[in-house]
């Protein structure tokens, strides 16, 4: 583990990553329509800035983590800031729409290498047993960022044009990463540098990935077509080849030991759910609030603050419940109020007042910081030091994942109700929805989201309850649900 002094800059470089990361992508939400006037470019080549970063960064996820484990997760970090630090000032100075695709796919990749690493590198300098307040401050970030991002987004915006939100990244991020290079990083462990990396295991899950991506992302904009028909063919076939795969061969992308204590999985499940219930409800709530109530995008904002505001806020709560009560109270407290905020959120109307609206908004919020922080932390700690970066990739990858199932489950309950022939389409390429008509299909389709909610509970329940003994050397012991330690020791982390 790392000195006090070494934990501390490890966090602040971790919290960082993090941040510059989400601040990117609420920011460039924010630009892209002053960027589609300045380029001159279509509906559907400004979707692919974000479609081919998204597909980019959650397909290498996971591999990204693996090098991490072999190489080193701060060498990995600083190669990943620096690379997303420079790709940031290209799309700034891209003098085309097709610039700025590709390397909008380049900052995926370096994105993917950086994102695992920043939950390696605390796993590598904090003790198993005090993960949850580094990954709350990571987590608060992530929150503050949310807050932050259109606020910034939208000055740059306005008074020195969509390219000044992507030179915002580059100092800090070439900052850190040089930063990260400076610092004398261990030496990786003998047992993953003697381990070969599995790069027909990475390709094939990257295909899985990849296909299953462009399938969520094309739903919403396109709904089912050939190609997001081809796109779930494709992840169906590439996911089950890997697993097939990663069962025979000698060193797997993913270890068996990342999944070892079973906590890992339900996690995981956990952090899906969540995500989908959150961003699905977030999707459906934005067009409530600009077509139902007819407010503009700074109004919708001001609305939505208190679930930014419970991120930031309730993350340091959210680790001291899970030291105190054991991940899986925790957990299920923290789904259980995501399901009520997306439920209350189904029983809005045109005649909502603010603290309505607010109030959901905050079980939102609430909700997931607790389930974010608990969840991760399970992720995290349960792996040992080396194979931390595929942990952290996994993890990524659930984050990713999980909204843009959200928002595809949520257009596509809309379509069973016959009300998504103009939803997800800008100003000026479709009718808005009628009030009446949206919010008869709202109310089921939140519902369903709600039901989400719902299974991610159950998946907690299968994490792990409060620790009631550490074992000399460090070990974990975990209670059993009537309270009484469970036999034996864990073993180490």
């Amino acid at each position: 583990m790392s000195s006090p002094r070494g934990r501390r800059l490890t966090l602040v470089a971790s919290a960082t990553g993090a941040v510059i990361v989400a601040l990117d992508g609420t920011v460039l939400t924010v630009a892209q329509p002053r960027l589609q006037r300045d380029l001159d470019a279509t509906f559907a080549q400004v979707q692919w800035t974000s479609t081919g970063y998204l597909i980019a960064v959650a397909s290498l996820l996971v591999f990204a983590g693996r090098l991490g484990d072999r190489y080193g997760h701060r060498r990995v970090f600083a190669a990943g800031m620096l690379g997303f630090g420079a790709a940031s000032a290209g799309i700034g100075l891209a003098g085309g729409i097709g610039w700025v695709i590709g390397l909008r796919i380049a900052q995926g990749v370096f994105g993917a290498l950086l994102q695992p690493a920043t939950l390696g590198m605390l796993r590598a300098a904090y003790p198993a047993d005090r993960l949850g307040r580094p990954v709350a401050v990571r987590t608060g970030a992530i929150g503050l960022a949310a807050v932050a991002g259109p606020l910034v987004g939208g000055a740059l915006t306005t008074h020195l044009g969509w390219r000044a939100v992507f030179f915002v990244n580059v100092v800090p991020a070439l900052a850190m990463g040089l930063a990260a290079l400076a610092v004398r990083a261990p030496a990786a462990a003998r047992e993953a540098a003697r381990t070969r990396l599995d790069l027909p295991g990475a390709g094939l899950l990257a295909v899985a990935l990849a296909g299953l991506v462009h399938t969520l992302v094309g739903i919403p904009e396109t709904g089912w077509t050939a190609a997001t028909g081809l796109g779930l063919g494709c992840a169906v076939v590439a996911g089950g080849v890997f697993v097939r795969h990663e069962r025979r061969t000698e060193d797997p992308l993913v270890p068996p030991g990342v999944l070892r204590y079973g906590t890992a999985g339900p996690a995981l499940g956990v952090l899906v759910s969540a995500s989908a219930a959150l961003f699905g409800a977030l999707f459906l709530g934005t067009y409530y609030l600009q077509d139902v109530l007819g407010l503009d995008p700074l109004d919708s904002g001001a609305r939505a603050l208190p679930l930014a505001a419970m991120m930031v806020l309730g993350a340091p709560l959210a680790a001291t419940l899970t030291r105190r009560q054991g991940a899986r109270r925790t957990a299920v407290a923290g789904m259980a109020l995501v399901g009520a905020g997306v439920l209350l959120m189904s029983r809005l109307g045109q005649a909502s007042g603010a603290e309505a609206i607010g109030g959901c908004f905050l079980l939102l919020g609430a909700g997931f910081a607790t389930v974010m922080v608990t969840a991760t932390t399970v992720v995290v700690r349960d792996a040992s030091v080396d194979t931390a970066g595929v942990a952290g990739g996994l993890q990524q990858t659930a984050m990713n994942i999980g909204p843009a199932l959200g928002v595809a489950a949520a257009t596509t309950l809309m379509s069973a109700a016959g009300r998504s022939d103009t939803i997800g389409r800008p100003p000026g390429e479709g009718p808005h929805w009628a009030a009446d008509v949206f919010l008869s299909a709202m109310g089921p389709a939140l519902t369903v989201l709600a039901a989400v909610a719902a299974a991610g509970a159950l998946l907690a329940t299968r994490l792990p309850g409060r620790a009631a003994t550490r074992h000399p050397e460090g070990q974990p012991v975990e209670e059993c649900p009537d309270g009484s330690p469970k036999s034996g020791i864990a073993p180490s982390a």
